[in-house]
């Protein structure tokens, strides 16, 4: 009989995974991924809560160094007789493979469970496709997909049910983001359900055949040719009585559940002509979309394989109806060169081996054309849908066909229209949030869709689209919510939305937001506009769209309501009460009290002042939340202003600015790169204006120390020294004074300017400005100051100033504070989060040395900020030179970053050497002096470039073969600084194996560790960084052990700079550690101290954080020198004071480690000892070190 006792969850695909995943599983080993973070992180926190299992035991959590690490720890377990399971995605998935052969070679029962997601290939990407799961399928691992949150929580607990009883491990998949991320409404699954899908016996089998000395065996033993081939051959009885097995927990499941499965599911007509095979979350919306044609009289259906592997053909062909006569098969990956991809191929096959064996179940043969579609989380919508049924109506469809994309290169793309699509058959309410990056919007509408799902008898569904750059990128909440299922795995259309939140008044110059709404629609707009100027304020389009639909206006000032609740820029919780307040889905009063209660369950152990100042801003928002009485006519001459109109480049103009204006779906393939590469220096056109207040600069006070510049973590203000004749013409408004300093002659004026555009507002080079009026101390040589005054004249004033000449870089003196910050920064305006503590060091290096730079950055929040479409921060000065930039994978970045050194180094060679053979035809002395010039200076260097320029002149009348092997290597002549870069995630974890070979090669590479303590990137992980006692992800009760000690173990090599950085707490000791690390000929390591918003501080304290961290020991600064051991110095040099505050007040100003001090107060202290302890004694080692006598050391 069905269960009865099942209740009503409102969760995500990770959760709903997860929580079968904890209840039937001991050891669970996991590593950070995207998207499928979530379930580890859920898993860990479960049990870090004493949440049990079904057999009675907590499942224990082991966070391994990789998903490599992870496969061969679920690989022992499974050995040792235990259920073990673990999660991961795409690069993920591949570095399991080789423990996959394994587990399923040895029969080992286990789920793996999988958020699909592609595979890096021309670019990384962490939407949803089943190119990882693909390219699983010869593991021997049963695959089984889900095609929504529901049936990713039956179907991990229907594949746990048949692994156990088949043997045969089981990978599960479902769509990352697209399920993996939606919240749905689903029925839960009991426990006792749970305890009767599980087999006692067989679980008691499982763990007799672990290895045990009790009665020993051997196995994972090395086989030769004469019996490898047989022992393969042995595991085809498992195979072939899997679907069986499979289809009897199905079975099983339906009984107790009501809710029903089949290999192949089959929806639609019972005559139908037309199918589409698909897998995965697409399947939903092909299934909405046929229901909506039978509506019409279409014969028209969808095939949904749940197993994939074994691949039952006859079970497939069983599930078609006999009318069929055309079928449609779409994969959501891509196979370069194969004649078909991986489904399309499977059911051809099936059709025509049932075809030879004449055992076809239909009246003639069905035309079977295969398609590819949803790339990367690209949109599939009914339109699409129904042109793929389209093309089955031809008598000849197009094969091997994509959908959802322009291709006008090899023309594989089927033509759609959204105005085809049949009208869906219920209507839910639907709303869209237009939210910035780390403003909250997505955490709100999350916690919104939550509870209409649990306090409402209404279906809801929530999806949130967003970007990976870190900060100040659009993200858009898509609700649904209605009393029917909702099975729309797609986005909300146009005309569609019945309420539309735009959270950032600024994106309304930006985008057509308007056209998603629907008549009579709900439009409410966070602005600092009263309510008789707001209207003026709105682009022509938005008041023609308002006043046709009839749209009623709400307007808030929902950043003064933040601000006067103690919440900063956190308007997150303000705008989910206007939600509710206008929307009604809820009594207003109940919908505040549940508000309410979702930010005592969110916050709670962060700290009451947090849940208070919610509180405060949930009442303070009705009283500040105003309708606004729409005029009868347009009056405004604004129009949205995009980007591209500006752009004189083709591919700025028609690929870079359509990505940044919402249209890169529309991009034609002839248009992108066929290899990724794509032009540095793009991040200067999007003026993504997210600051509402920006430095001004006092000129009459400033002492021009340049620690402004230096701090500024996206490079918007900035410092130039030029003869005061050059600025003769300048605006108005624009700033200039002589330069302070003997170094600089009288008529040398700087000016200090800030690019109001790009801005983030972070106050950081106010907060580390040291220059105080005396007769108004609050008053600095910068101060901020609200944008909107001062940006039309600022925008005009950085574009003159842009304009102005640079000082010569080889007379700029660069270990001078002052000095570098004159030198122009080559990584501007990055997508990092506001007050980013990494990017300052970046930005350093690409001021330094950028024009000769190359970077290997490891995959992390540098690769995302800094590499991520639609632009770049990275860019190149007037001479056209600039970093060089690329990302291959995170585990392998310090391998990528040395086979870089290695070419250049041979193209070197090579250079060196066809120079010598040409010097009797080039000039003796030139080529003398090229092969000669140490290029220890910006001078040297540049007079070496000039030298290479003359003899590449002179090769053009040379004739010989070696000039011709000259010329593309000449560039190697001139001096290359290799950077390797990376978080700790990288350095400390999965790429420390890497790292360590490379340090030890002795090669000059650069490798630059921005330690944020965790897995930034992916949302806040526990690395070996973490220190002890700071709760992450992956460490709910906080981290019980000591940060791993990186610098010390590189100091062993003892031919290895190393230092520790600060810049925050000692800007001139950061300074001069760049210089002296990249002039080190061998490899360097600066491990850099990055403070995060993960640390759950404010960001503006950022510099604070740097100064307790050093004070308090928590980061002792020091460099390392092999150069000085060489003169028989000590080559440790200790740069910061023994602790002089104590550890607790670090610890107590970061959430990170407070909040554990609210739930389990009696460890947090235990851990805070030990800590503490741990702090003194490792820099009494560093002390002891750096003390010892060098020369009577090495005697």
């Amino acid at each position: 009989m069905p269960d009865t006792a099942s209740h009503f969850l409102t969760i995500d695909g990770n959760e709903a995974v997860a929580l079968i995943a904890h209840k039937t599983n001991e050891v669970i080993a996991i590593y950070p991924i995207t998207p499928a973070s979530p379930m580890g992180e859920h898993a860990d926190a479960w049990s870090a809560q004493g949440r049990p299992n079904i057999f009675g035991s907590v499942p224990q959590i082991i966070e391994m160094q990789s998903e490599a690490g992870a496969a061969g720890a679920i690989h022992g377990a499974l050995q040792g007789g235990t259920l073990a399971t673990t999660f991961t995605a795409s690069q993920g998935l591949l570095l399991m493979l080789p423990n996959m052969y394994k587990i399923a070679g040895e029969l080992t029962p286990t789920v793996f469970h999988i958020a699909a997601r592609s595979v890096a290939a021309q670019a990384l990407s962490i939407f949803a496709d089943h190119s990882d799961v693909m390219s699983a399928r010869g593991t021997g691992f049963a695959m089984v997909a889900s095609n929504s949150v529901q049936e990713a929580h039956d179907m991990a607990l229907i594949t746990q049910a048949a692994t156990l009883n088949s043997r045969i491990p089981v990978l599960h998949f479902f769509d990352g983001f697209r399920t993996s991320h939606e919240v749905a409404k689903i029925h839960s699954i009991e426990d006792s359900v749970i305890a009767a899908m599980i087999d006692g016996d067989a679980v008691q089998a499982h763990r007799r055949r672990a290895l045990s000395p009790e009665h020993p065996v051997i196995r994972g033993t090395s086989q030769n040719p004469d019996v490898f081939f047989q022992a393969r051959e042995t595991v085809n009885p498992y195979y072939q009585q899997f679907p069986a097995i499979l289809q009897q927990a199905m079975d099983q499941f339906a009984d107790l559940t009501g809710r029903a499965y089949r290999l192949f599911d089959y929806e639609g007509a019972s005559d139908a002509e037309r199918v589409i095979i698909v897998m995965g979350s697409g399947a939903e919306t092909v299934a909405e979309t046929v229901s909506g044609l039978l509506a019409k009289g279409e014969k028209v259906g969808v095939l949904k394989p749940r197993l994939y592997r074994p691949f039952d053909g006859t079970a497939l062909l069983a599930a078609l109806p006999t009318t069929t006569r055309a079928i449609a098969v779409l994969d959501r990956t891509k196979e370069p060169g194969a004649e078909g991809d991986p489904l399309y191929k499977d059911v051809a096959t099936a059709v025509l081996d049932a075809a030879g064996a004449g055992r076809l179940p239909f009246a003639q043969v069905p035309r079977v054309v295969g398609g590819r579609f949803g790339l990367s989380s690209k949109e599939f919508t009914p339109g699409m849908v129904c042109s793929v049924f389209d093309n089955l109506h031809s008598l000849s469809p197009r094969n091997h066909f994509t959908v959802g994309i322009v291709d006008d290169v090899t023309h594989s793309s089927l033509p759609w229209e959204e105005r085809n699509a049949p009208a869906q058959n219920s209507k839910p309410f639907e709303c869209l949030f237009y939210g910035l990056g780390s403003d909250g919007t997505v955490s709100a509408n999350k916690n919104s869709i939550k509870i209409i799902g649990d306090c409402t008898d209404l279906h809801a569904q929530g999806y949130f689209v967003y970007d990976s750059k870190k900060s100040g990128a659009v993200t858009v909440s898509h609700l649904r919510f209605g009393q029917q299922p909702i099975r729309s795995a797609y986005l909300i259309g146009d005309d569609r939305a019945r309420y539309v939140g735009c959270h950032q008044t600024i994106f309304l110059e930006k985008f057509d937001m308007l056209k998603k709404a629907a008549q009579e629609a709900v439009f409410v707009l966070n602005t600092s506009l009263s309510q008789d100027q707001v209207w003026q304020s709105l682009p022509r389009s938005a008041q023609q769209q308002m006043l046709q639909k009839n749209i009623s206006l709400y307007i808030i000032d929902a950043y003064e309501v933040a601000r006067q609740s103690g919440m900063g820029r956190r308007i997150n919780t303000v705008m989910q009460t206007c939600f509710f307040a206008i929307s009604g889905v809820l009594p207003r009063a109940e919908a505040i009290q549940q508000i309410k209660a979702s930010v005592e369950k969110t916050y709670g152990r962060k700290g009451r002042h947090i849940t208070r100042r919610n509180f405060e801003a949930i009442d303070n928002t009705l009283a500040a939340l105003i309708k606004v009485p729409l005029p009868a006519e347009v009056s405004s001459s604004q129009e949205i202003q995009e980007v591209g109109a500006a752009q004189t480049d083709p591919f700025l103009k028609n690929v870079t600015a359509e990505i940044i204006a919402g249209r890169g779906d529309r991009i034609p393939v002839s248009l992108l790169p066929a290899d990724g590469t794509y032009p540095t220096g793009t991040a200067k056109i999007e003026k993504r204006n997210i600051g509402l207040e920006i430095p001004v600069w006092d000129e009459q006070l400033c002492t021009h120390c340049g620690k402004c510049a230096f701090v500024c973590p996206h490079g918007v203000i900035r410092s130039k020294a030029f003869p005061a004749a050059a600025a003769k013409d300048a605006p108005a408004t624009f700033k200039q004074v002589q330069i302070k300093g003997k170094d600089y002659p009288q008529g040398t004026h700087i000016s200090y300017q800030v690019a109001p555009e790009d801005c983030t507002g972070c106050s950081l080079c106010v907060d580390i400005c040291p220059i105080r009026d005396k007769s108004n101390a609050s008053h600095k040589a910068l101060n901020m100051a609200a944008i909107g005054p001062l940006k039309e004249q600022e925008k005009l004033n950085w574009d003159y100033f842009l304009g102005l000449p640079d000082m010569d870089r080889s007379e700029v003196k660069v270990n001078t504070m002052k000095g570098s910050m004159l030198l122009e920064p080559l990584f501007e305006f990055s997508g990092a989060c506001s007050g980013c503590g990494e990017t300052p060091y970046i930005k350093l290096a690409s001021q330094l040395f950028g024009d000769r730079m190359v970077v290997a950055n490891a995959t992390g929040c540098s690769s995302i900020y800094g590499g991520n479409l639609p632009t770049t921060p990275w860019t190149k000065n007037a001479e056209g030179r600039g970093p060089a930039w690329n990302n291959s994978l995170f585990e392998d970045n310090a391998e990528f970053g040395l086979g870089i050194r290695a070419a250049y180094d041979q193209q070197r060679l090579i250079a060196e050497d066809c120079l010598r053979q040409l010097a009797h035809t080039l000039e003796p002395s030139l080529v003398e002096a090229v092969l000669n010039s140490p290029q220890s200076n910006e001078a040297e260097i540049h007079e070496q470039r000039q030298r290479v320029a003359a003899i590449r002149d002179r090769l053009n009348n040379v004739g010989e073969p070696a000039a011709r092997q000259l010329e593309p290597v000449l560039d190697a002549l001139c001096r290359k600084s290799i950077w390797i870069i990376g978080g700790d995630g990288w350095a400390y974890d999965i790429g420390f194996g890497g790292l360590d070979h490379v340090m030890a090669s002795g090669r000059d590479v650069n490798i630059l560790v921005l330690d944020t303590e965790v897995y930034s990137n992916t949302g806040g992980q526990t690395s070996k960084a973490t220190p002890r006692g700071a709760v992450a992800k992956f460490s709910a009760s906080g981290k019980a052990t000591a940060k791993k000690d990186l610098a010390r173990i590189a100091m062993t090599y003892e031919n290895v700079y190393v230092a520790h950085v600060a810049y925050g707490a000692k800007d001139v000791h950061t300074l001069h550690t760049f210089l002296e690390a990249e002039a080190y000929d061998g490899p360097s390591l600066i491990i850099a101290y990055a403070p995060c918003i993960a640390h759950g501080v404010d960001m503006s304290n950022n510099h604070r954080q740097q100064n307790l961290a050093v004070d308090s020991g928590h980061w002792p600064l020091f460099r390392f020198d092999p150069r000085k051991a060489q003169q028989g110095q000590n080559p440790l040099k200790l740069d910061s004071k023994p602790p002089s505050v104590d550890y607790a007040e670090f610890v107590k100003s970061e959430t990170r480690f407070s909040m554990l001090w609210n739930t389990h107060p009696q460890r947090a202290a235990l851990l805070l000892d030990q800590a503490r302890a741990e702090v003194h004694e490792r820099f009494e080692r560093y002390q002891q070190l750096a003390a010892l006598d060098w020369d009577e050391e090495i005697q």
